[in-house]
């Protein structure tokens, strides 16, 4: 491996309520019905031969036992607890000051989101090993870019300028997620990725990079640790160092990819029936097209008449059913909701 990777395993994953709840968020979840979670899955991914001795994960204080159930390999000093959850730029900073103990300020580091699906490993590594020794021994940051097959509103979008080598381009800038008139846009170029949330670097210059950026994150952490964690801005790494760095670098990948962001997922994840719907569960549809149903509970069964485009998800004490164009706005209801249904 020519990288450490560190899975970012904090998220809420609340666009998948009910199946995420607070104690068990989307990222320890199996969504396909596998048995298989999607942290395990992108642990998986990045082990090579039971070797844990250098994969580390970044979590959230509510869920650090759950990591440590579902990754029970991993050695107990690989797991970085955050007492809070303030986004992806402190936790960045954080895990790279604890790397930079154990490793030399020149050893590249890359960050995961724990729940991504990827369809092709093999394409997968081998495009990680390009951009791992592509920034080595220089002043680089590289993110993966995924070469879109539709205009998606729901992703963030990398723009590539010159080329630099072989499938390894200047970021000329990043956009946030946009609307389908200038998404088609942006296809029609094609020199534009979705941001997949996936970066490399060494030690060395992330840190670099964040004392120009983000000394109000950086400098409360290498002065007081984990103490300075309730201080520290909420913002995202895109935002907090990628947006403003000169030293962006994109590699355009095609290895089958999906953020799993909500239910609509599983229209990617899992293949339809002869109409069109997709089921994890058991199901007897009668009169229903394009639905997505999802039950956890064996013993239980779904029944649809007469119904389409919907999601219908069973879990535990609450059962959801939404219109399949609004899943992105679930998150929006949370708020609303009892206490003990989240």
């Amino acid at each position: 491996m020519t990288f450490i990777p560190v899975i970012l395993a904090g998220g809420k994953g609340e666009r998948f309520w009910p199946l995420s709840r607070q104690d068990r968020p989307k990222q320890f979840l199996s969504l396909d019905g596998s048995g298989v979670s999607l942290l395990q899955a992108t642990a998986n991914r990045l082990v090579s031969q039971d070797n844990w001795t250098d994969l580390w994960v970044i979590t959230a204080a509510q869920i650090a036992d759950l990591v440590r159930e579902q990754l029970p390999q991993l050695p107990q000093r690989n797991i970085l607890v955050e007492p809070e959850r303030r986004d992806t730029a402190a936790a960045i900073a954080w895990t790279c000051l604890e790397l930079a103990q154990y490793y030399p300020e020149d050893t590249v580091v890359a960050f995961f989101p724990a729940d991504h699906w990827i369809g092709d490993p093999d394409k997968f590594r081998a495009t990680l090993d390009q951009a791992a020794n592509f920034v080595k021994d220089k002043l680089a940051i590289a993110t993966i870019g995924i070469k879109p097959d539709y205009p998606a509103t729901g992703y963030g979008y990398i723009e590539q300028g010159e080329a630099v080598e072989t499938g390894i381009f200047k970021v000329n800038q990043f956009y946030e997620k946009p609307g389908t008139a200038v998404a088609k846009s942006f296809l029609e170029t094609g020199k534009f990725s979705w941001n997949s949330g996936i970066f490399l670097f060494s030690i060395r210059t992330v840190l670099q990079e964040l004392a120009s950026y983000a000394p109000e994150i950086l400098e409360p952490l290498q002065n007081e640790g984990i103490d300075a964690y309730n201080s520290l801005p909420k913002i995202s790494i895109d935002y907090a160092l990628m947006e403003k760095t000169a030293h962006a670098y994109v590699l355009p990948a095609e290895f089958g990819w999906d953020d799993l962001g909500d239910w609509r997922s599983l229209e990617r994840l899992l293949p339809p029936d002869a109409v069109t719907n997709v089921c994890v569960g058991n199901h007897h549809a009668f009169e229903t097209e394009r639905a997505i149903v999802y039950s956890d509970n064996p013993d239980e069964t779904v029944v649809t008449l007469g119904v389409a485009d919907v999601v219908v998800v069973r879990q535990g004490d609450v059962t959801l059913i939404v219109d399949k164009h609004r899943t992105q706005d679930i998150k929006k209801i949370l708020g609303y909701l009892p206490k003990n249904l989240l």
